[in-house]
């Protein structure tokens, strides 16, 4: 989990505390004299900063200090950074809290691996009970902010252990340390109750609050058993009053649902296959009153509707552009809402959530599974349009967290431009070029064959499933046929049932992602897609895959506080294996697929985390799962 900022502002004001001081002197009173004299010069960090330049001694070094409380203040981390390495170079400096400061002042920077680097250099220097204790909630900090739990886990123990022993006050740690371990899967908890009595506190409350969850009345009473086992353990400073973590973790009881999908206008047939789908879920649910309005309604329709129906959960708006309309006006602030989109501004309330066919959540899945083969270079094909765009950067930005190497990246503007687009990347048109270059050199016929670049080893297709069909023959036709194949992988747009069930095309080895519900041998519901298929048999994908995601809706409603407090469970629906982030935001885990002689096959790929570069240079390149 992301600290925040203001919470890291309190922790370096407590790191200050740590320094070691010295006795008053008439001369140290001087300096100081003279330090306040020129501060009041001085508005700014920065400003300060300029003043400490042309002072020498100790009326430099106060100055300093002063610049570095503003920089702090100003959240101004370059600058905060620049003081610390110049206070570096003074011998009478603290350095140990130095060095702190400037891991400190890196990692607001995301320069992780440099932070790490600096802590790392300091093992075996830690002679101060305070220095270690800022030390490992520094390290664990940077790794949460990574969402790495697993590993921050140890040093946020350590952390409270040290601070705990020796009286000492670190912002923050226990409530940092509690976010922290509730994102931890209960195998990863029963692995860390070991150790010292601190450390088996705060796993105990972790699990307790996992395996009672779905039981009030079992968690009150582990929660008493707790209080008495561990008294004065630093936990008790964010337990949360027993009511409040019944509420917390309670499903929640929904008698009246209010369903907003588009009604009206052009996305009508849109909110057709939502409503569909949730009729479907309520089958199997012991909602009672389920009302439909229509999201295209004014916000002041809506808003009387709402007050006059009262109801216990609202699902949607679909339309990103309905959803801000109503987040501007707070009409469902008081409300729990499953939204059906993504959501770009600040989340308004800890009740709402948002739930979406979010492609990014396949391109990561993707990029993952690459990294987990060691794949070093990869290729991507995707169309030259506003959603082509947004995928291959999203790739991009997360590839350059775990890799160093540059994807290769190819846009085509249609299917003419195919042909130029794949021979270019692939580099066969060089290797034409010099075929052509030889046969100059001689009269009689040369036998030649084209090269293709051969560091290529995985290609990704993002286009649709009439692009993909055109996109592979060209492939294999261009990768010389002495070089190894080249793993080809697609998202789910490259997966059609309407287009599959008249024609699969050459795409025979293609891996793809793709929704449960869109893999008939993939669903346990075997009766629900068979009615489905019978009331529904020309339905097009799109209303496929929003019937699915709507029924998953419905489904996930009982389930989903306990998600958004834990994690790292899932819930196993329609459209893949569903988590809740955060930020409310429900994640995605869809199936892999191939084709294989003709037919479409589920296959298992391996996925790990993969270890980002800040965690490599340091040194720390250890699987982590």
């Amino acid at each position: 989990m992301r600290l925040k900022l203001v919470s890291l502002l309190i922790i370096l004001s407590g790191l200050s505390a740590c320094s070691t001081t010295e006795k008053p002197t008439k001369n140290s009173d001087n300096v100081s004299n003279r330090t306040n004299a020129l501060q009041n010069q001085a508005t700014s960090a920065q400003s300060i900063y300029q003043l400490a330049q042309n002072r020498q001694g100790a009326d430099k070094i106060q100055l300093l200090y002063s610049a570095r409380d503003a920089a702090i203040s100003e959240q101004n981390w370059p600058l905060l950074e620049k003081i610390g390495n110049e206070l570096e170079l003074t011998a009478s400096v603290d350095q140990i809290q130095n060095r702190l400061y400037i891991a400190f002042a890196q990692k607001q920077q995301n320069k992780n691996d440099q932070a790490l680097v600096i802590l790392q250099s300091l093992d075996g220097q830690l002679t101060q009970p305070e220095h270690f204790a800022w030390h490992q909630f520094l390290t664990a900090s940077i790794y949460a902010s990574q969402n790495f739990p697993k590993k921050a886990a140890p040093y946020f123990f350590r952390a409270s252990e040290t601070a705990t022993k020796n009286n000492i006050e670190i912002p923050q740690l226990n409530q940092n340390l509690w976010d922290n371990l509730k994102q931890l899967s209960s195998y990863a908890l029963e692995r860390f109750n070991r150790g010292s009595v601190i450390q088996q506190g705060w796993v105990n409350l972790g699990l307790y609050y996992q395996v009672y969850a779905s039981s009030g009345v079992e968690l009150d009473q582990a929660i008493n058993n707790w209080r008495r086992r561990y008294i004065g353990h630093p936990a008790f400073s964010v337990l949360p009053e027993q009511d409040e973590m019944l509420t917390e973790l309670a499903p929640i009881n929904i008698e009246r649902l209010v369903v907003l999908f588009p009604q009206s206008g052009p996305n009508e047939r849109l909110g057709d296959a939502l409503k569909a789908g949730v009729l479907a879920a309520l089958d199997t649910q012991t909602i009672n009153d389920t009302i439909f309005i229509d999201e295209n309604l004014s916000t002041e329709e809506i808003a009387a509707q709402l007050e006059e129906i009262k109801p216990d959960f609202v699902i949607g708006p679909l339309l990103k552009a309905n959803i801000d309309k109503l987040a501007n006006a707070q009409t469902l602030i008081d409300t729990p809402v499953l939204h059906l989109n993504t959501f770009d501004g600040e989340r308004i309330s800890l009740q709402h959530y948002y739930f979406a066919l979010n492609p990014e959540h396949e391109v990561q899945q993707a990029l993952e599974h690459f990294l987990t083969k060691g794949y070093q270079k990869p290729m991507l094909l995707a169309p030259n349009n506003a959603n082509g765009q947004r995928l291959v950067d999203y790739f991009n930005l997360q590839w350059q967290r775990y890799s160093e190497t540059k994807p290769q990246i190819g846009f085509y503007n249609d299917k003419k431009d195919m042909p130029n687009t794949i021979t270019s990347l692939l580099e066969v048109d060089k290797s034409k070029d010099r075929i052509q270059t030889v046969k100059a050199l001689f009269k009689q016929e040369v036998e030649n064959e084209t090269r293709s670049r051969s560091d290529i080893d995985v290609i990704y297709i993002l286009g649709d499933a009439i692009e993909t069909r055109l996109i592979k023959p060209y492939l294999d036709v261009n990768v010389s046929t002495f070089a190894d194949r080249i793993p080809l992988y697609a998202s789910s747009k490259s997966h059609s049932k309407q287009i599959d069930s008249t024609d699969k095309g050459d795409l025979d080895g293609l891996y793809f992602t793709e929704l449960p519900w869109m893999l008939d041998s993939q669903i346990k519901q075997h009766n629900l897609r068979q009615q489905y298929n019978s009331l529904w048999p020309e339905q097009i994908d799109i209303s496929q895959r929003l019937f699915a995601m709507a029924y998953d809706a419905v489904s996930i409603l009982h389930d989903i506080r306990q998600l958004s407090v834990m994690p790292g469970n899932q819930y196993s629906g329609l459209s893949g294996k569903l988590s809740v982030n955060t930020s409310g935001h429900i994640e995605r885990m869809l199936d892999w697929a191939q084709y294989t002689n003709r037919r479409i096959k589920p296959v298992q790929l391996e996925t790990q985390r993969p270890v980002p570069l800040f965690m490599q240079s340091a040194g720390d390149i250890q699987t982590i799962n």
